[in-house]
């Protein structure tokens, strides 16, 4: 035992980013916002403690967490300054800058910049809009005026779901809707990136330059995304590790034979030093071009980190350094340990990492190094997909089950094929030679049909139950044990010799025990009231064939509910306004106008088998204000009601 525990202090810088993570996820689940009074304080005074206190590890490990907790309300509070729409603005005039274009296959979508005065907010704030087909498209750094419909981001639907309010706050979003009649005012005819994208973008025309090149997110067709997602290899669309170790090992490559082939230049200067730092400069470029995202970022820094590694003839691929970089991208913004594409990144990463750390390989011969590079190609797969299952079952409910054909089959095909062909070809097409992204876009669609037929394969895609929150804490918990425990392989006691394995399944099979036991809501309410679902027999039935400024609660509640997104729901009227919904426990009435409301309330809040009531209308009646509900809310068939998250800093209730 002695031994064991020995061991796990041989490196506890590593627990020091999920610590810290941990305490900022808390902060961003919460269900209110918590007094910030004395938050400057405790913070720096956590942060002392945690440099310059000597304690035990137990003590230190709770003062992190604690740091992590503080540091993401700091951050939030005193660095984050996205203004915040209180209200819809419809059929405004507005005048406003052009500053980025988001290509798509189905529509077009502008980011403006638009002056404070305008809508009302504490700063100038940046807002995506959606314009007709028929409209022309103008240019990056245009003035226009236009007729705007905007609104300000949809708050979290239901508990334990995605918060859009919260991610447009920390991504600097304040409004999204559609302008229409708009006409240019001024022409601006300055450089820059986003200038320089959009111009590839027009130059190119072609969505696999869009895609793997510039970064743009709604660039394939929604259909062929499905596919790709399914068939495994969702994230090539998501510029990340796997485009920077592609592309950075290419240019390392092209650069070292070239510093070779120039003898007066290696003789001063060592070529593996010059084509490393030729190599990091074409791939920052790279980096600015493809939009800066998170993925690509968090990628970006480990290969540097591999160059520097390089550069000082040190080992580049290590826990540590990947806990640098997380630590490196949790202080630039907290949020990011909520977002899919950061968890994914970093649970594959860790998980490789363990998995080789260590393993040597025999490559004396020829058979030997082909042997050794198929059996590091399925094992990268399996190892990165049971790393990163939990999170994609929780953020998407699905698990792919043929991700592992798709990956050894189609991503050989992107690698050596359809990201060189691209590349080229794009800088071609700034010069009006379309010959090699037409090849590409030749081999795409055989790649297409390819994974079409994995799809096809049965049960080619798992739809999962909905994951709350805890049991994903758990599945969470149980990975960065299996990764970060230090077992004692010569310990004679099996505990001791597998105790990361113990841990890992424990976690896990808590996990499974609370998503299977987990009670499923049987009444949804949208924080407006507008929106309501209703589940009879097992399916969800709506008072609203649509809701324009609930776009994503209709899918939400049935994810929840364990239906599909592309399910039809019947509509359900409410006789005179008022509907009843009836279970074995309670009862419940919802009042969707105001003579309804007028009408009914006396009776129903005198009426004893009337347990719940909720109106469209805020509404307060002293004698009965138990029964109202307020908010956002779902409530379980035994009578259980929980509510969404309120008055957090990022909503309307704030500026």
């Amino acid at each position: 035992m002695r031994e064991f525990l020995a061991k796990q202090f041989n490196d506890k810088f590593l627990w020091v980013p999920f610590l810290l993570a941990f305490g900022a996820g808390l902060y961003f689940i919460m269900q209110t916002e918590p007094d910030i009074k004395f938050m400057p304080v405790a913070f720096v005074a956590t942060v002392i403690i945690l440099l310059f206190a000597k304690m035990n590890f137990l003590f230190r490990a709770a003062i992190c967490f604690l740091c992590g907790f503080l540091y993401a309300m700091f951050y939030t509070h005193f660095v984050v300054s996205t203004p915040i729409l209180k209200y819809a603005v419809r059929d405004k005039n507005i005048t406003a800058m052009v500053t980025n274009i988001d290509a798509s296959d189905d529509k077009t979508r502008l980011m403006l910049r638009v002056p404070a005065s305008e809508l009302d907010v504490s700063r100038d704030a940046n807002v995506r809009v959606t314009i007709s087909d028929d409209a022309a498209i103008p240019q990056i750094g245009d003035v226009i005026s236009a007729r705007a419909f905007l609104f300000p981001p949809a708050p979290i639907e239901a508990p334990e779901t995605f918060d859009y309010a919260r991610w447009a706050y920390f991504n600097d979003l304040t409004a999204n809707g559609f302008i229409d009649n708009y006409t240019v005012i001024s022409h601006d005819n300055t450089s820059g990136i986003n200038r320089l994208r959009d111009t590839i973008h027009n130059r190119a025309d072609s969505f696999l330059t869009d895609g793997l090149v510039l970064g743009y997110k709604n660039s394939v067709p929604m259909a062929h995304k499905q596919i790709w997602t399914t068939a495994g290899v969702g994230h090539i669309w998501s510029i990340s590790g796997f485009h920077m170790t592609l592309i950075g090992g290419w240019l390392f490559a092209i650069f070292y034979f070239l510093m070779r082939a120039c003898g007066f230049l290696t003789r001063r200067f060592p070529a593996r030093y010059t084509a490393t730092i030729c190599a990091w400069v074409m791939l920052f470029l790279y980096v600015c071009v493809s939009g800066f995202g998170v993925a690509t970022w968090r990628a970006f820094l480990m290969t540097s980190m591999l160059f520097l590694a390089l550069l000082l003839g040190r080992s580049a691929i290590s826990m540590r350094n990947i806990s640098i970089a997380f630590l490196i991208l949790f202080f630039v913004n907290p949020h990011f340990v909520t977002q899919p594409g950061f968890q994914l990144s970093f649970a594959a990463i860790f998980g490789l990492i363990w998995f080789f750390d260590g393993k040597k390989f025999d490559s004396k011969t020829r058979i030997a190094k082909i042997k050794n590079g198929i059996y590091a190609t399925i094992m990268t797969t399996i190892v990165a997909t049971i790393f990163t299952m939990p999170f994609i079952a929780t953020h998407f409910n699905l698990v792919p089950m043929y991700g592992l054909i798709g990956n050894l089959i189609l991503l050989p095909i992107f690698s050596v094929a359809i990201m060189p062909l691209v590349l080229i070809g794009t800088v071609c097409a700034m010069f009006h030679g379309h010959l090699l992204l037409n090849v590409a876009m030749s081999i795409y669609n055989f790649a297409f049909m390819i994974a079409n037929k994995i799809v096809a394969l049965p049960m080619s895609n798992i739809v999962m139950p909905h994951i709350p929150t805890n049991a994903f804490v758990f599945f969470v918990i149980g990975l960065v044990l299996l990764v970060l425990i230090k077992p004692v392989t010569d310990s004679g006691h099996f505990i001791y010799r597998h105790a990361n394995y113990l841990l890992c399944g424990i976690c896990a099979a808590i996990g499974i025990i609370i998503v299977v036991t987990r009670e499923t809501p049987v009444f949804y309410a949208t924080s407006d009231h507008e929106l309501i679902g209703m589940v009879y027999d097992g399916k969800l039935e709506f008072n609203k064939a649509r809701a324009s400024n609930h776009y994503f609660a209709f899918n939400t509640f049935r994810k929840l509910n364990n239906e599909a997104a592309q399910d039809t729901n019947i509509r359900r009227k409410c006789p005179g306004g008022v509907c009843i919904y009836e279970s074995e426990k309670w009862t419940l009435a919802y009042i969707q106008k105001f003579v309804p409301l007028h009408k009914n309330i006396v009776n129903l809040c005198r009426d004893d088998d009337i347990d719940f009531i909720v109106s469209f209308f805020d509404i307060s009646a002293p004698k009965c204000n138990h029964k109202i509900l307020h908010n956002g809310f779902v409530i379980y068939k035994s009578g259980k009601l929980e509510q969404t998250p309120v008055n957090r800093w990022w909503d309307t209730t704030h500026e």
